[in-house]
């Protein structure tokens, strides 16, 4: 008896026309090569496209994997920032908390 195949596939015809469109998720540069606002623009405009529901799901999926990639860039340089800083306050081998000051 033959097995029958339970793999999903989305259809032929939906793909070409998703790829015909294009997805705006698949065919960007890394996210190493994006500053960090940029990189947060896209990540919301991915959000917005996300969230008004109507995407094949291909395309839904390659929007999220962006995103994930997006996300995590985004929170390397908010790290990298934040040593960076402490490295400027750090005095004597320790850091010292300084208050913010937003009048400045």
């Amino acid at each position: 008896m033959a097995k029958k195949n339970t793999t999903p596939h989305m259809d032929v015809q939906v793909l070409r026309e998703s790829e015909a469109r294009g997805s705006g998720c698949r065919e960007q540069p890394p996210a190493a090569a994006i500053n960090f606002e940029d990189a947060l623009k896209e990540l919301e405009s991915l959000v917005a496209r996300m969230e008004q529901g109507d995407l094949p799901l291909e395309e839904s999926l390659a929007c999220f994997e962006r995103g994930i990639v997006l996300t995590r860039a985004c929170q390397q340089s908010l790290k990298s920032a934040e040593q960076k800083i402490q490295m400027l306050v750090e005095k004597d081998g320790r850091a010292e908390l300084q208050p913010f000051d937003s009048a400045d």
